[in-house]
């Protein structure tokens, strides 16, 4: 027999089903997009050298040591490390309490098996030259590891901290070998859901991440918007939250909304330049080099290409960078740059190729500007945009010097370990030619070397200024590049996400993201 309800019972009930009805409403899923110009190349941090790939990694993964916004090493993993005098031992411990995603422990075996995996030349990971220097790892117990190093890097904290050098979880790695690009499996706020290549990442709170009431937000996407117009526009109307880069054209507009946050960041160090193949004429020779720098107007390479969110570089090296040596700026001056080129042989200018490593559009207004100043004193250039295959075939790819075709190209770097070694060592060591790391202008000059070598074995602040001070210096003389400019990082984001910015090296820091509602 039914039972029939009292009104007021009745009430309640109907109360209590509207009320289980409404709760999902009333807590909406707090779901965020952030829209970026390229797309995604792999989801291995230690097989990449694109920021914007360990940007997003630092989604599901995190490292023993990270950057705060001003490019401060601070522990994350780890919770301190101790050097040995000689510089060649680091011992490092180790939080406790930390899950992988797939469940699994995070201790120093698994720090191990990450670092044996970088470290050996025969795996061919991008990061390889980062760890290269790392003899063996060792388990101390379960919460302790320690790292010897085959010689002196005072650099290899900074090293850790950088976004490649990630832990995998082990279980992972074994059950997926080198398809983990396709698996990320780590202990970071959030856990894979999907990747779809050239269109999105998602990724959805991990409820097992070990800071307690992290993350604050249900999913993040991180979809790839390559137009500069489409990337402002979704931004715009709601359909991201964040994006960046974006149009340097379009940011007063985007400034105007009242919806959005602009930030024009002044503290980059994403620094632009042209390299010029020294081992091939005409650049060979110093003076057509710096022919080259005193004919680009930087000042107005900056208003053109960039709407005056960049600034000319004053140095080999970004300010901000620790070590970083202010040096001044080659000025504008095509009667200088004519009279160069008239020394060296070149009365009436030659012609070559420009590239541009990225194929956006601010790089495309770049490589123009760039096409029209070098015409005024006779370098006359033929431009060609290439796209990521292209670059990586052409460019990085090359086995040897002597075959690269690569004559002038525009591309652009930041010293993401915060430390001049980056801002130098990948770019003009003898050690660097492509394809171990992107020394495109093959610039080799010994003394460079000697100081980039000597800064690494000492912990002397003094000496290691002293020696980055002398090869940048040496650089500036010598010129493989043209020392173009720093662009601010420019980014808009709704106003009601909070806790999220890009840090200098252009990388993302989300780690307190929150959308509020």
């Amino acid at each position: 027999m039914m039972k029939l309800l009292r009104p007021t019972r009745m009430m309640a009930a109907a109360t209590l089903a509207f009320g289980m009805l409404a709760s999902p409403l009333a807590h909406a899923s707090k779901d965020v997009t952030f829209a970026v110009a390229i797309a995604l190349e792999t989801l291995d941090p230690y097989n990449t050298i694109s920021t914007l790939n360990q940007a997003v990694g630092k989604a599901y993964y995190e490292g023993l040591f990270e950057f705060d916004k001003d490019l401060k090493i601070q522990p994350l993993l780890a919770t301190g490390y101790e050097v040995s005098p000689d510089g060649l031992v680091y011992t490092i411990k180790l939080r406790q309490g930390v899950k992988f995603q797939d469940g699994t422990d995070f201790n120093a075996e698994a720090v191990k098996v990450n670092y044996d995996r970088v470290s050996n030349p025969d795996n061919h990971l991008s990061r390889y030259t980062q760890f290269n220097q790392v003899a063996k790892t060792e388990v101390v117990d379960p919460y302790t590891v320690r790292i010897t190093l085959k010689k002196p890097f005072s650099a290899f904290i900074n090293a850790l901290a950088h976004s490649s050098a990630m832990m995998i979880s082990p279980a992972a790695l074994q059950k997926w070998g080198k398809d983990i690009a396709f698996h990320p499996v780590g202990t970071g706020p959030f856990e894979f859901v999907e990747w779809k290549p050239a269109e999105y990442l998602k990724v959805k709170k991990f409820a097992g991440y070990w800071k307690k009431g992290y993350p604050k937000i249900d999913t993040l996407t991180f979809r790839t918007v390559t137009d500069n117009n489409t990337r402002a526009a979704v931004v715009q109307t709601g359909e991201a939250q964040f994006a960046f880069p974006v149009p340097f054209e379009q940011a007063a507009v985007l400034a105007k909304s009242d919806k959005l946050d602009l930030v024009n960041d002044k503290n980059s160090i994403m620094a632009r330049y042209l390299s010029m193949n020294t081992m091939k004429k005409p650049f060979d020779n110093v003076k057509v080099r710096q022919a080259i720098n005193y004919a680009i107007n930087k000042q107005a390479l900056a208003k053109v290409a960039f709407a005056g969110y960049a600034s000319p570089v004053s140095g080999v090296v970004p300010a901000g960078v620790d070590y970083a040596t202010k040096i001044g700026e080659y000025a504008y001056d095509p009667a200088k740059a004519r009279e160069l080129l008239k020394e060296a042989g070149y009365p009436n200018g030659f012609e070559s190729t420009l590239w541009s490593a990225y194929n956006d559009g601010t790089s495309v207004k770049v490589v123009q500007f760039l096409q029209q100043q070098l015409a005024q004193v006779g370098v006359k250039v033929s431009v060609e945009v290439l796209e990521s295959g292209q670059r990586v075939q052409r460019v990085q790819q090359v086995q040897k010097p002597e075959d690269a075709q690569v004559r002038m190209y525009y591309a652009g770097w930041s010293s993401s370990t915060g430390e001049a070694d980056w801002g130098l060592r990948p770019l003009l060591a003898t050690s660097a030619f492509p394809p171990v790391l992107n020394n495109v202008s093959y610039y080799s000059n010994p003394k460079v070397d000697e100081d980039i070598t000597k800064a690494l074995s000492t912990s002397n602040r003094d000496e290691k200024a002293a020696l980055y001070k002398d090869a940048q210096e040496t650089i500036w003389k010598d010129a493989p590049w043209a020392f173009l400019v720093t662009q601010n990082n420019v980014y808009a984001k709704a106003k009601n996400l909070t806790g999220v910015y890009v840090q200098p090296d252009t990388n993302f820091w989300f780690g307190d993201i929150d959308l509020k509602q």
